[in-house]
This record gives C-alpha cells, structure tokens and sequence, in this order.
C-alpha cells in the first residue's frame, strides 16, 4: 500500500524556466506533459491541487525594464506570458483526464475564468485542478508573491515550490561546488541569509499565515508525489528548523 499524502490541499508554484524543457524559450509539449502526469498522481492519492505558473520562459517583466521599457507595461506583458503557460498545462492535464480551470487576475473572459476566490474553493472541492495566471493581477509583485497570496487564499497546507535543483542550497550549487545543502529551514533563516529561494515578500507572507515551503527538484520523475508523501528530497522552510 502506498503512503498516505501528508497534505490535503496544496499550491504547486513552477517558473516558466521549468517548462523549457532542454529548448533557450517557449514551451516543451512533453515537458509540460510530464509534470502533468505528477499532478494527475497527486489528485489520484486524494490531494487537492492549485497552481501558479511564472512566464519567464516567454517574457520576463524585469529584463524588459533593463532594457528601458517602462517596468509596469513589462510587467503586464510578464502577466499575459503567464496566461499563455496556464493553458498549455490545463490542455495537458485535461488531455490525461484530469479536470482543470484556469482563473485569470486580469479578466479574459474569451478563454478563461476570471479570478473569484470561492469559485476556485469550489473547483478544488470538486476535484478540479485550478491554474491561477496573470500572477496578482498588479505590476511590481512576481509570480513567487501571487503564489504565497494564492495558497493562503485557498487555505493550502503547504506551498511547493518546484525548481532545477532538490532543495535550497547555500549558494547555486551548479556553479558552486561545494554549496551547502539543508533540509530544513526557518522562514528568518532565508530573509537573513538572503538565499535565493523566492522574494522577501513571498517569504513573509507564507510566514505570517504559517504556511511552509517546499522546495524540491520538479525534474525527479515522481518527484512531487514523493514530497507530498514525505519520501521525497526536499528542503522544508517553516517556523521550526
């Protein structure tokens, strides 16, 4: 018999990055197909699921500024970038089965829901999956904060954090070779550190609702349902270290 999950309602955060797949841009159809099929594991063991997916892998808000473009119109263009990820997941996902919603902070009405947050409730009570986009729907806020603000919205367990490396390191450990690992963390530890794990204000937040992080590598194969389950390689930022 295989392990009970140890969450019953959790946010999946995954950088548009993740959804490259080994390409410089756009979005690799059995990347995303992949990471579906972890979701689908996850909601088949009972747990409900919600999601914020980044844009960086078509547009980032930031670099557009640096290049002289006005940083709240980059930043919208970041949004949208967002909303096109959430429907390459949600096709993915409804194509193995899995029901799926895409709720939109700047209303779309054309291809998506617009974002009603007992609407969601409902959704995830009913066993769909509910892919947030267009981040919070304000410039100046990164899709890390939409996360923090989404999962506590939704009264989510915990936030999973998926990224290239399997838990939070002291330093990048591709370029450094001996970077410390941890497996686990207080949220302090990550503002006094400065460890790149999300923003400051993604950080405080999950903090003052008391929702823990986890960041494990989403390129383990079965590696989401292994965290939920407590099997898996993960870094835990909580209250207690």
């Amino acid at each position: 018999m295989s392990p009970k999950p140890h969450y019953s309602r959790v946010l999946l955060k995954v950088s548009g990055e993740a959804l490259m797949g080994e390409g410089q841009y756009g979005i690799d159809v059995d990347t995303v197909g992949r990471i579906a099929n972890e979701i689908r594991q996850a909601t088949e063991a009972g747990v409900q699921v919600c999601l914020v997916i980044g844009g960086g892998n078509i547009f980032r808000g930031l670099s557009g500024a640096a290049k002289g473009m006005e940083r709240a119109s980059a930043d919208y263009m970041g949004m949208l970038a967002t909303v096109m990820n959430a429907l390459a997941m949600q096709q993915s996902l409804e194509s193995i089965g899995v029901p799926t919603r895409v709720q939109s902070a700047i209303p779309m009405m054309t291809v998506c829901e617009p974002y009603i947050r007992r609407r969601a409730v409902r959704h995830m009570e009913k066993g769909r999956v509910v892919i947030f986009a267009a981040g919070t729907g304000n410039p100046f806020f990164t899709t890390d904060t939409a996360a923090a603000l989404r999962a506590v919205e939704m009264g989510c367990d915990a936030l999973f954090k998926g990224t290239q490396v399997d838990g939070v390191y002291s330093a990048d450990p591709h370029k450094v070779a001996n970077a410390e690992r941890y497996d686990r963390l207080t949220y302090m530890d990550v503002l006094s550190r400065d460890l790149k794990v999300m923003d400051a204000s993604a950080i405080s937040l999950a903090r003052e609702n008391n929702i823990p992080i986890i960041v494990y590598s989403i390129d383990d194969e079965g590696g989401f349902v292994n965290v939920l389950t407590g099997t898996g390689r993960c870094t835990i930022i909580s209250d207690a270290a």
